[in-house]
């Protein structure tokens, strides 16, 4: 199991992907105390230079980093969020349940067949209009 991030948490995401920002969507209205902070990949006014992350790998899954700098990526970075809600939530639950060995191979495979499909998902149109609908392959 991972070391649970220490809060608050940046929460990296594309705007564009509509199923990716309902989910988000979805973790913002929730009451979360002010541990998780989302940040937009799909708006033109992001910089990925900073994080030492470039966009492709970004776009590629999922990234959330904590006040120390770690760094939680698909699966793990769901993991991550999920720690920021009550553990007597769904979300608390699913964090526990998603480091069971079996089930988070599963969830890992699953991710990374919904990576590899999100290209082909609904972009969200108004996302789009500055260009940032590119979604890049991961870097070797």
């Amino acid at each position: 199991m991972p070391s649970p991030p220490e809060f608050p948490l940046r929460v990296f995401y594309d705007g564009s992907c509509s199923v990716c920002a309902a989910e988000m969507e979805a973790y913002m209205r929730k009451e979360h105390g002010g541990r998780l902070q989302f940040v937009d990949i799909g708006a033109p006014s992001f910089d990925p230079a900073p994080y030492g992350i470039t966009l492709d790998a970004f776009m590629y899954q999922m990234h959330a980093i904590d006040r120390t700098g770690r760094v939680y990526r698909g699966v793990e970075g769901f993991w991550a969020i999920w720690q920021a809600f009550p553990a007597s939530t769904l979300y608390g639950f699913l964090g526990a349940l998603v480091m069971l060995p079996g089930v988070n191979l599963l969830a890992r495979a699953g991710y990374r067949g919904f990576a590899r499909i999100r290209k082909y998902l609904p972009r969200r149109r108004e996302a789009c209009e500055g260009g940032s609908c590119r979604i890049g392959r991961r870097e070797e």
